[in-house]
């Protein structure tokens, strides 16, 4: 039976009604690949979720299609929300999908491409502000309260984590029914690590240590402040004051577990591996989850999982960020139309 989407695969976990109409792109049912290579690396044995698979390249369509249905089904003409990129992706073509109109706030500063593209071809109104990721959010809600035929659907709207916990449901789905040891995922504005806790609970199938990775530049959970410039290479979790601080905070210290920061550069090497290890192209934010396990290993602080089921969630497909694979990867080697030549170079 083909995948019917998360609203209906999973309706009796969800806040839906005979009366929702469901606006979906059947996204989810995303697969949980095994990384054996990086396993063994690790030792522990490990998945990965590979959310780039779901219709927009990320996550966030799982939470998209509960906020945006929750949104017709209320009465909204529109759609707002504040993006480092793929909450914007996510907002626009739910939004076309719905036949709507979609607003999209973009800070100033480095937003990726592969996500201003999707978001400018599906008809949104994009809009970039003279501020950070944590400015555009607080204008946008705002307007939201200001104007009630104009649905927010930030991770700030409780319908986007409603959806995304759905993710927690497939990966215990795929692994026999039972939650995995630990859970790696990257935190930007940390709605996505409370959803998955969410889920979790309400399978009840056991629960995963949270293991939390933020970029050294943008890591206000780690530091236990908000940081007020966040700088990284990956954009998707450049916030410096997450929306979600209290839930993430509390999700990760009921689980047993904790937040980490990782460098930029241990970022882009784990996007590396990643890539030429395992096969699986992802976003740099994504890698920020790889690079936190491996950080973890080297110091040995990964012990306590040693041989056991760890699952590392990446967030966003790799071509969400295609400069960046071409500024640090190497260019392709010129060579003559010749066959000596080329067999010369194939050396």
């Amino acid at each position: 039976m083909p995948w019917p989407g998360v609203i209906a695969a999973y309706r009796r976990y969800l806040p839906v009604s005979d009366a929702t109409p469901v606006v979906t792109l059947l996204e989810g049912g995303t697969p949980l690949v095994p990384a054996p290579r990086l396993g063994r690396e690790l030792g522990v044995e490990l998945y990965l979720k590979c959310e780039g698979m779901n219709p927009t390249g990320s996550f966030k369509d799982r939470g998209m299609t509960v906020a945006v249905s929750k949104a017709v089904e209320a009465g909204a003409r529109a759609v707002i929300c504040a993006s480092t990129g793929n909450t914007s992706a996510s907002a626009a073509a739910y939004a076309a999908r719905a036949g709507i109109r979609c607003y999209v706030v973009i800070p100033d500063g480095a937003v990726a491409l592969g996500k201003l593209a999707q978001a400018i071809a599906y008809g949104a109104r994009v809009l970039q502000i003279a501020g950070n990721f944590d400015d555009g959010l607080r204008l946008v809600r705002q307007i939201a309260a200001a104007r009630p035929e104009i649905a927010l659907v930030n991770s700030v709207n409780p319908y986007r984590l409603q959806g995304q916990k759905t993710a927690a449901f497939e990966v215990v789905d795929a692994l026999g029914g039972k939650a995995p040891a630990a859970l790696a995922i990257p935190v930007g504005n940390a709605g996505n690590i409370s959803a998955y806790w969410m889920g979790f609970k309400e399978y009840n199938r056991g629960r995963p240590v949270l293991l939390g990775f933020q970029a050294a530049g943008a890591a206000p959970l780690v530091r236990g402040e908000p940081v007020p410039n966040p700088e990284t290479v990956a954009t998707a979790i450049r916030i410096g004051n997450p929306a979600s601080w209290h839930l993430a905070a509390a999700a990760v210290q009921e689980s047993g577990g904790g937040f980490y920061a990782v460098t930029d550069a241990e970022i882009l090497a784990a996007y590396e591996a990643l890539a030429q290890t395992e096969g699986i192209f992802a976003e740099p934010a994504s890698c920020a989850a790889i690079a936190g396990l491996l950080k973890l290993a080297r110091e040995g602080r990964l012990s306590p999982w040693r041989g056991q089921r760890v699952v590392a969630v990446l967030t966003g497909h790799g071509l969400k960020d295609p400069d960046t694979a071409l500024q640090i990867d190497r260019p392709p080697l010129r060579v003559p139309a010749e066959y000596e030549a080329l067999l010369a170079a194939l050396a």
